[in-house]
């Protein structure tokens, strides 16, 4: 067995050891979901920073820097900004309006605040949660193929069906608690990684200047953050767009559920500061690992094969197993999170909720347990087609699950005079502008990031909404 490949069967066991560590929560609705809402600080920024970075971090990111230099720099500014504001405006807020309520689910709070006993606002959640997050699991799955296939030289079928059924069984056997303290594990080899990876990628080009002098010669811009601009308007559509990737943090059910699972308040300031720190570490090192690798091997066919192809060729077998499972890490971080916000989509929002099935909490959860199974057997289904850009293929999911709850969310906790219809509009607003936006417009508008009218629009609606329906 080479090094690489025992590296891989190692991580593997640990995850199985957390899973099965980790049973004993999954006989209840809450246990399955939300690891019974008693997390620590640690445990809880950790699941937050690995669930929202996923295959994109470690493929995309790094593809980014290799692409276009420093002006990948401004999607680091965006995201700590965006991560930032979550945690400070919506975690604690969300969190005791989700213990009150004893909501498992996100639509659960939504439902809940507005006493939404028609299931309307359940039933849109439901609706553009699955959608997403069949888009979303795909990039994921697709980004697994690719990870393996570069590592191991596995074929790109095979190494999408082995990606994905590690990452179900863990899930399927350790429900949410085997996934947030995986996360960690995940999280802290993500982080090793990416300091690593561009510290030795600097060091083998002959120090940070060398590097510096390499990419000048290619082409100057890819030294200078303001480069975006220099194309005029289209220029600054595109920085606008950078910083707004970090907008969906304000709203993403797999990131929302992380606040309610925390054990109290307490924690979550603490998970705050741990938190942001992290993510700056993340994308920082993955932007420059993808400009150093552009110093070491320029001309690449695919930028975003760039962190397995430095792995590679910068480390002996054994530290290129470790970086394998790094990629992975980033990977599995993510699906198991969405796998487990379609089943609870599912089970606590449709079965139990709106269909109202009265059948025991252990019985739903086992049913919890198959759809994750069924979500990811869809999600592979659709990879073997091989999504080429992971990068904004992932965006496109992220930002429509952003613009659909992140303008309501904030509306829910800080506009007292937000209604149920307002809501209801904001949700499909958001989302079908979204989509939209990358179906018919996004090309006629220098590629405005679809975020930022999703979000824009699910803000007016809701706001605009509510203010004709309330009671006067």
């Amino acid at each position: 067995m080479s090094a690489t490949v025992a590296v891989l069967v190692a991580y593997l066991l640990v995850l199985i050891a957390l899973a099965i560590w980790s049973r004993r929560e999954t006989d209840s609705l809450s246990g399955f979901f939300l690891a019974g809402k008693k997390l620590p600080y640690w445990v809880v920024a950790f699941s937050t920073n690995a669930t929202g970075e996923s295959g994109w971090l470690l493929l995309g990111l790094t593809g980014m820097g290799y692409a276009v230099g420093a002006q990948a720099y401004w999607v680091v500014v965006g995201e700590v900004i965006g991560i930032a504001l979550s945690w400070t405006l919506i975690s604690r807020r969300l969190k005791r309006l989700s213990d009150e309520t004893d909501s498992i689910t996100l639509p659960d709070v939504i439902a809940a605040r507005f006493n939404d006993s028609k299931h309307i606002l359940r039933s849109i959640a439901v609706v553009i949660i699955l959608t997403m997050v069949c888009a979303y699991v795909t990039a994921q799955m697709v980004a697994s193929g690719k990870a393996l296939s570069s590592f191991i030289g596995m074929d790109y079928t095979s190494a999408v069906i082995v990606g994905a059924v590690i990452i179900i069984a863990y899930t399927f056997v350790g429900g949410y608690k085997a996934v947030a303290y995986t996360d960690v594990v995940q999280g802290v080899l993500m982080l090793g990684g990416l300091i690593i990876v561009p510290a030795v990628a600097i060091s083998t080009a002959g120090g940070w200047q060398s590097v510096t002098s390499n990419l000048a010669a290619q082409d100057p811009g890819l030294l200078s953050m303001w480069h975006i601009t220099d194309s005029g308007f289209p220029g600054w559509i595109a920085l606008v767009s950078f910083l707004a990737i970090g907008l969906p943090f304000l709203g993403v059910p797999q990131l929302m559920v992380r606040f309610m699972s925390a054990r109290d308040e307490d924690e979550l300031k603490k998970a705050r500061i741990l938190s942001v720190i992290v993510i700056l570490l993340f994308d920082v090192g993955a932007v420059t690992a993808g400009m150093a690798g552009r110093a070491l091997f320029p001309g690449l066919d695919d930028a975003e094969t760039i962190f397995p192809l430095l792995s590679t060729e910068l480390f002996p077998p054994l530290i290129t197993g470790v970086m394998m499972v790094v990629v992975l890490s980033a990977i599995m971080s993510t699906v198991d999170s969405l796998l487990l916000l379609a089943s609870s989509a599912v089970v606590r929002d449709t079965l139990q909720k709106i269909v109202g099935s009265s059948r025991s909490d252990k019985t739903l959860a086992g049913y919890g347990k198959f759809v994750t199974i069924l979500i990811g057997v869809i999600g592979v289904a659709f990879a073997i087609g091989e999504v080429k850009f992971i990068f904004w293929f992932v965006l496109f999911a992220w930002s429509g699950l952003g613009a659909a709850f992140g303008p309501v969310i904030i509306c829910m906790l800080y506009y007292k005079r937000t209604t149920l219809p307002g809501v209801a509009a904001g949700m499909l607003g958001g989302f079908l502008t979204s989509v939209i936006w990358v179906l018919v417009f996004k090309a006629g508008t220098y590629e405005l990031y679809e975020m930022i009218p999703g979000f824009i629009v699910g803000m007016t609606l809701t706001l605009l909404v509510s203010r004709i329906t309330r009671e006067r």
